[in-house]
């Protein structure tokens, strides 16, 4: 698989990868807690562009809501899953969002699950924050998400954490290995029907994404910490990154 180690993981991860995430609730996480939170910031209903869509889990709560949907991975085996979740009114292509083409112009661009933590170099997050930035029309948001520090500190997931997953009859573990170069973090996951994945990400505080961000030409109108309580997703600002289990920044292109 190359060079990438997002590349390679994912294509390890795919053959089990929405049954390792069945509990991820999209509707409840974007439909209905993300885009009431955008539309506050003037979001406009249209063609929405998924960078990173992994297996196209974001599509439902998008198309149940009438957007236009586009999607994109760098993983040819996770996007035969979005093709899969999709159907024929999804147009999909393999592309490495660091090299992003120009799709076209959407009133919002959304990468979510973290995508971008799997930019492991020091500036690939202003250069795929522009490329994303470049795909936005005039008055389009750009909607993304990173994992906060408690992820990568003490029993974090990507620290020393460990998680099991049971489901289908198939049983899997994750298993957080921790930094393993300055501010990389590994995780590996074991289990039935797959290879081991070895997964990395970057650890990106708040003041780092924001300066990727006005790098890459985007205004940041809002950085929310994302925690849930009681099955409920909760925003709040400001960001608590040792509480937060995320983050998520909503941005328009600046000027």
């Amino acid at each position: 698989m190359g060079d990438d180690p997002a590349l390679a993981a994912y294509e390890a991860f795919a053959p089990i990868y929405n049954d390792f995430n069945h509990l991820n609730d999209y509707e409840m996480w974007l439909g209905r807690t993300l885009l009431p939170e955008l539309e506050k910031h003037g979001l406009k209903q249209g063609r929405v562009l998924d960078v990173g869509c992994g297996s196209g889990r974001a599509f439902a709560p998008l198309r149940k809501r009438g957007w236009q949907i586009r999607g994109c991975d760098l993983s040819p085996s996770m996007i035969e899953l979005a093709r899969e979740e999709g159907g024929e009114g999804v147009e999909l292509s393999v592309a490495n969002m660091r090299e992003l083409p120009v799709f076209g112009e959407f009133e919002l661009v959304i990468s979510l699950n973290d995508a971008v933590n799997y930019l492991l170099g020091e500036d690939d997050l202003a250069q795929a924050l522009a490329a994303m930035a470049a795909n936005l029309s005039a008055d389009g948001l750009l909607l993304f998400d990173v994992n906060a520090g408690s992820a990568y500190e003490g029993d974090g997931i990507w620290a020393s954490g460990r998680r099991e997953v049971e489901h289908g009859g198939r049983r899997w573990i994750w298993r957080g290995v921790g930094e393993v170069e300055p501010s990389v973090y590994e995780s590996r996951i074991e289990g039935d029907g797959i290879e081991t994945v070895i997964n990395r990400e970057r650890f990106r505080p708040e003041a780092e994404v924001r300066a990727s961000m006005e790098a890459a030409g985007l205004e940041c109108v809002a950085a929310l910490g994302m925690d849930e309580v009681d099955g409920k997703i909760i925003l709040s600002d400001p960001i608590d990154e040792r509480r937060d289990y995320k983050m998520v920044f909503i941005g328009r292109r600046a000027g």
